[in-house]
């Protein structure tokens, strides 16, 4: 019965507007009638009393101006604020100025009752408090007390602008799912203060002990405390084993320090919050003043990377994409996020095979871009060691296809999108990617030495694992885990470089839009990572218990560490400090023309042995690891 009571009370109609307004006046006119009792004798005023009344409810319009002008019955009271109080206090003030200039200024006590200025500014400031004092007490008993049925109790880690940004979203919304019971700060000269109303507690080895004693069971984590619990593995495994859940704004939404939080952007923590790394920060503006209003083609539109590119270019107000993929589900889902989010944008949505030239002609032809990003390719290691002439004819051959095309339609800028896989390679796919490379750089080069008549800038951008691509080791390892196991390792000292697709993108439009053409961009991955390390940490995350790692074996073309500098190459710095120019040798762009079609011609008719001889007179470098291709590097 009680909780019924409760929850009509504090139902969002509970007390509308005109209730409040109702109940500021009765608080107005019963501090007037009581502070004239106790000034003049109950007696007299019980005497006087319908005169007096009347009298009260003429000074009375005066604060119903003030209410008006200050809004202060528009609020709802439980969640009421410093700036609430002040609207009462104005309001106040002003009905106060309007009583006292219509009582000297109109000789008003010739036909009304006469009250002394006194006893009027006196009930004003008792009013006043009564008014603040119903509107404390109501939210003190709102946050206090009927909050906590049924909330989830929650600690929040930081005190500063965006734990109480959270604090204040929980507080201040309708239905919130939470109740807070303290902070945690890593400060020491912040324990044991109160912020809220609630303590504050040290972060430290008995963090998870103190919030189970306080039966809170999940921390809710300041935007701007992100980088600090990403770098405390301690401090997560403590509270994953004490069962305790760690929520967080993820960083890809960018809380600008400024506006309102929500806790209902909040989500469970996930094993790319805890990854090592740096947050970038990107020229966006610049990369705004180079693609708005122009015609973008963008390859592989429909998978991880070119899908990322194509959401960041719209924001940028391009007059037209050109989407290409031969993935036709979800090029259509694509499409529908286009038309949802970017309506505004015209997005040409085409299913094609980058190899089948005349189409591709008839594209450039019809749509004439001024910036091409090419991001499509085959990527998988292994699939390519076992069909070494599709890698051939798609990644290599699709990439000649496309560039050429960028030259003789005249594209400003080509940016094509690599993988530290080409560096040393030791796999199919890496080969040919490495080969794709050149290609580009040699075109680039015969441009500029007039062998080559064109205008466009080919820019290369190189760069390792991006975290939850298709296929990648993450998704693969949440989908084991939901199997209950077991997590597959190809090797206990394998390590990889981890980068989020957001963050790699936006990489990706900074030095392609601001390369001069010819430079292979290469991205701080920050530091590598155990891929043993990885598996263990998600399966903490994830709460299952008994789920084994197996090693498997390294694969077919794989290696235990990725580079992104061949062991020749060196580097230069450029505009950003997490992007660097690899300086690599150059090559005749004639010769390198040969050897390609030569190449696309053996895809199509010669073994898999000879494909790949072939690649490797190309790519010296090119070394097979863990592959039957090994016989050919003795």
């Amino acid at each position: 019965m009680i909780k019924r009571i409760v929850d009509w009370y504090f139902s969002k109609r509970a007390l509308p507007f005109w209730g409040l307004f109702f109940l500021d006046c009765l608080i107005v006119l019963g501090a007037d009638v009581l502070v004239y009792a106790l000034n003049n004798g109950f007696a007299t005023t019980a005497r006087e009393f319908a005169p007096l009344v009347g009298t009260f409810c003429v000074y009375l319009l005066f604060y119903i101006i003030g209410f008006r002008l200050f809004h202060t019955y528009s609020g709802i009271i439980r969640y009421s604020s410093f700036v609430d109080l002040q609207r009462v206090g104005f309001a106040m003030l002003t009905g106060l100025a309007l009583t006292a200039f219509f009582k000297y200024g109109f000789g008003s006590d010739s036909w009304l009752k006469q009250i002394r200025m006194r006893d009027i500014g006196l009930a004003a400031l008792l009013a006043t408090a009564l008014l603040w004092a119903v509107r404390v007490a109501v939210k003190y008993l709102y946050d206090s007390v009927f909050q906590r049925i049924g909330g989830e109790k929650v600690f929040i880690y930081g005190v500063k602008q965006g734990g109480v940004g959270l604090a204040k979203s929980i507080r201040n919304r309708e239905n919130s799912p939470y109740v807070l019971c303290g902070f945690i700060s890593d400060a020491a000269d912040m324990h044991g203060r109160l912020l809220m109303g609630v303590k504050v507690y040290r972060n430290d080895g008995t963090l998870a002990q103190t919030m189970i004693e306080k039966g809170a069971k999940t921390l809710l984590v300041s935007p701007l405390k992100n980088e600090a619990i990403r770098n405390n593995a301690q401090m997560v495994e403590n509270l994953i084993k004490a069962g305790i859940k760690i929520l967080l704004i993820p960083q890809e939404q960018e809380w600008d320090g400024k506006s309102d939080l929500n806790h209902t952007q909040l989500r469970e923590i996930e094993i790319e919050d805890l990854l090592p790394r740096e947050k970038i920060e990107v020229d966006l503006e610049a990369v705004r003043e180079q693609l708005s209003g122009k015609i973008i083609l963008i390859t592989g539109a429909a998978g991880s990377i070119g899908s990322e590119i194509v959401r960041q270019v719209a924001q940028f107000a391009p007059k037209k994409l050109i989407l290409i993929d031969q993935a036709e589900t979800p090029l259509h889902d694509l499409r529908l996020l286009m038309q949802r989010q970017w309506a505004e944008v015209e997005a040409k949505t085409i299913v094609s095979n980058i190899c089948v030239k005349e189409r591709m002609e008839e594209i450039f032809r019809i749509h004439t871009p001024d910036y091409v990003f090419h991001a499509a390719a085959y990527k998988h290691v292994p699939m390519m060691e076992d069909n070494p002439g599709e890698s051939v004819r798609n990644n290599i051959y699709g990439t000649q296809v496309i560039a050429d095309l960028a030259v003789r339609y005249s594209v400003g800028k080509f940016v094509m999108v690599s993988t530290d896989k080409a560096v040393n390679p030791t796999n199919v796919m890496g080969c040919s990617k490495r080969i794709c490379e050149i290609y580009v750089q040699s075109l680039d080069k015969a441009i500029k030495d007039g062998r080559v008549k064109g205008v466009t800038q080919f820019v290369t951008t190189r760069f390792g694992n991006v975290l939850g691509s298709n296929g990648s080791v993450i998704p693969l390892f949440k989908e084991q885990i939901r199997r209950g196991g077991p997590l597959t390792v190809t090797h206990k000292d394998i390590v990889r470089y981890f980068m989020l697709i957001p963050e790699a993108c936006k990489l990706v439009l900074e030095a392609g839009t601001r390369g001069k053409g010819g430079e292979i961009f290469v991205f701080d991955m920050g530091e590598p990572v155990k891929i043993v390390d990885l598996a263990e940490r998600m399966i903490r995350l994830s709460g299952v218990k008994d789920i084994k790692i197996e090693f498997t074996g390294l694969r077919d073309g794989e290696k235990l560490y990725e580079e992104v500098l061949n062991e020749k190459e060196t580097t230069k710095p450029t505009f950003h400090p997490k992007i660097k120019i690899a300086q690599v040798r150059e090559y005749d762009y004639e010769s390198v023309s040969r050897d390609i079609d030569a190449l696309v011609r053996a895809s199509i008719g010669e073994e898999d042995m000879q494909i790949v001889r072939k690649m490797k007179q190309i790519v010296p470098e090119f070394k097979s690891k863990h592959s039957v291709y090994e016989v050919l590097d003795k």
